[in-house]
């Protein structure tokens, strides 16, 4: 993978990360579009190590937070923080088992296959539909809700599917505050970028013994630098917008994707 393209890929990725509308479905996109010809088990690593940057970006950001929450955990006071992370390690479990257990079939659906991005970008826009529709409520995150949520992250790992977007519409369709749903949707998916990243990184093999370790490093910083700036502001637009917008765009383009690898 070139250097321009791995810095297009970065500034996607930071772009997309804090949208509901799929940011490993539109890399997926760009990759196909690029010509990315990297192997299967190459462009998931590229994948993996943008969603760690923007996932490091989420952790400068949201800083205050994760540390009460570190502290809340650490020092087993039994208060909101400790409770908060409780739910997130619940809602991490089913995610872990889809990533032990069907690596390879995961694998394989992330290479460029524009066709399945597509079809999930539709299922997108319906969840976001559907969310939009349903009646707001202020209701507080339980641990059945958290662990609802978590099951629907696991399923969010094909691309395609948004995982903030598909996490934070079960969440309001479940009656949680926007805002509450968007916070723990940010956050209960950085410990598994992370271990997913170590990984993968553990387990590079003669397959990929080749891989650019500079159009990796380039493109993790674009990613970085690139969620930072779109963090700040794009999670307030979340919370404070229709998500019907967002539906209709993951409807043109899963349309678009679509037509494009069919064409």
């Amino acid at each position: 993978m070139d250097i321009l393209t791995a810095i297009l890929l970065g500034i996607i990725q930071g772009l997309t990360e804090f949208l509901p509308i799929s940011s490993s479905g539109h890399l997926e996109i760009a990759k196909t579009i690029l010509g990315d010809k990297s192997l299967p088990k190459e462009s998931l690593l590229m994948t993996l190590v943008l969603h760690g940057a923007t996932a490091l970006s989420t952790m400068v950001v949201f800083r205050n937070d994760i540390k009460e929450i570190l502290q809340g955990l650490f020092q087993f006071k039994q208060n909101d923080a400790f409770y908060f992370s409780a739910k997130i390690i619940l809602s991490m479990i089913p995610a872990v088992f889809v990533g032990l257990f069907f690596e390879d079939l995961i694998t394989q659906l992330f290479h460029q296959n524009i066709l399945l991005v597509g079809g999930m970008l539709w299922i997108t826009a319906a969840l976001l539909y559907f969310a939009n529709r349903a009646k707001l409520t202020e209701k507080d995150l339980n641990f059945k809700n958290a662990l609802g949520i978590g099951i629907i992250q696991a399923i969010a790992i094909l691309p395609g599917i948004s995982r903030s977007g598909a996490t934070i519409a079960l969440g309001v369709i479940l009656g949680i505050d926007k805002s509450k749903a968007a916070l723990f949707s940010f956050l209960m998916v950085i410990p598994l970028i992370f271990g997913s990243m170590a990984k993968s990184i553990l387990e590079i093999d003669s397959q990929i013994s080749d891989i650019n370790i500079l159009s990796l490093s380039i493109g993790f910083i674009a990613a970085f630098l690139t969620g930072i700036v779109a963090c700040k502001w794009m999670i307030e637009w979340v919370k404070n917008s229709k998500l019907r917008y967002f539906s209709l765009y993951c409807l043109i383009a899963g349309t678009a994707a679509m037509i494009y690898g069919v064409l």
